[in-house]
């Protein structure tokens, strides 16, 4: 028995009934020897990290563009938060937190520049639309190449909590795996948390300003409301679990406290007057670039002119913008737009 084996032999034995073993994974598109070493989830998990989608995820923006400042998250630093706290929640569970740690560090590689921003400008300019969770389970399967051709070849519980993790209602399909629905929640509990906090650093909030009903229920600093929003999760979801209702969720009162910051947040700081010149701004430059990608396809990488031939023009030009982190698009911009001097 290998060292892979014994590690699947323990999962078996040590993690319960619903949590999800990687010996009983669904499986990959295409299959691959096993590794001697690793589960299947490990394996996803330094697949994701070593990919370029996620070496990428430093230069996007979370909320704030933050070229000059050190301290505002990126999608980076965000990816790594969900994971922590979505390890946390799936340890307490007794989840398994391999495959928790590889969906938490693969959701957002699908992000565009400029974060939502970025995505409402592609969602309007795409035929059928851009969904930032559907554009990284793309990354994963078409854009990112694996040693086995295109794609990373991404067990089935990987891509399905990825394209599962957005979306907040009851309507909203749910993960296949209580692991996918971990990171779903972890991913609501740290942006609206760490936005906050990056708000009131920039000025634009003051803690006086969050709306006191919600505060009293989750905590009066950054990390006490992270620490009530955990707690809540763990103990809320165990108490479904024993009776045998196998769902990931916060108790009413936690719950309508985190949507009514996150609907706060929504109308003072994402759709507010603070952002609203950064999103006209960035609206203009992705605007131009789909538009003149779009007249000029040759002048895309020879990757991206390839996509387009066989799955569409504008296809292959959202493929090659919403890849792009926030530097390189506003340098691509001035580029082209900016005239350049020559010597005669």
């Amino acid at each position: 028995m290998n060292i892979r084996e014994k590690q699947e032999q323990h999962e078996l034995e040590m993690l319960p009934p619903y949590a999800c073993p990687s010996a009983k994974s669904r499986g990959r598109e295409r299959q691959e020897e096993k590794c001697p070493v690793r589960t299947e989830f490990q394996r996803d998990r330094d697949r994701i990290i070593h990919s370029k989608a996620f070496r990428r995820l430093k230069h996007k923006t979370q909320v704030f563009i933050s070229q000059d400042n050190d301290h505002y998250r990126t999608r980076l630093t965000h990816t790594l938060e969900v994971s922590q706290i979505a390890r946390t929640i799936g340890n307490a569970l007794r989840l398994n937190t391999d495959l928790i740690e590889a969906i938490a560090l693969a959701h957002d590689v699908g992000h565009t520049p400029f974060s939502h921003s970025g995505e409402e400008v592609l969602d309007r300019l795409m035929p059928g639309g851009f969904r930032h969770n559907e554009n990284s389970v793309r990354v994963l399967t078409v854009i990112e190449e694996g040693s086995s051709g295109r794609g990373l070849n991404l067990t089935w519980e990987v891509l399905d909590g990825v394209l599962y993790h957005s979306g907040f209602g009851k309507k909203v399909k749910e993960a296949g795996t209580l692991e996918g629905q971990v990171i779903k929640l972890s991913d609501k509990i740290a942006y609206v948390q760490h936005d906050i906090d990056d708000s009131i650093r920039a000025g634009i909030l003051k803690p006086a300003d969050l709306p006191r009903e919600y505060i009293d229920v989750l905590g009066d600093t950054h990390s006490r409301r992270i620490s009530t929003l955990v707690k809540d999760a763990i103990e809320h979801s165990a108490s479904l679990i024993e009776k045998g209702v196998y769902s990931i969720g916060l108790s009413p009162p936690v719950q309508e406290a985190l949507v009514g910051l996150r609907d706060f947040m929504f109308q003072n700081v994402y759709f507010g007057p603070a952002c609203k010149l950064e999103r006209e701004g960035i609206s203009h430059v992705i605007e131009f670039l789909f538009g003149y990608y779009t007249k000029n396809p040759d002048k895309m990488p020879g990757f991206y002119q390839r996509i387009a031939e066989e799955e569409g023009l504008e296809r292959g030009v959202c493929d090659y913008i919403s890849g792009m982190t926030d530097n390189y698009c506003i340098d691509t911009f001035k580029s082209i737009t900016i005239p350049r001097s020559f010597n005669i």
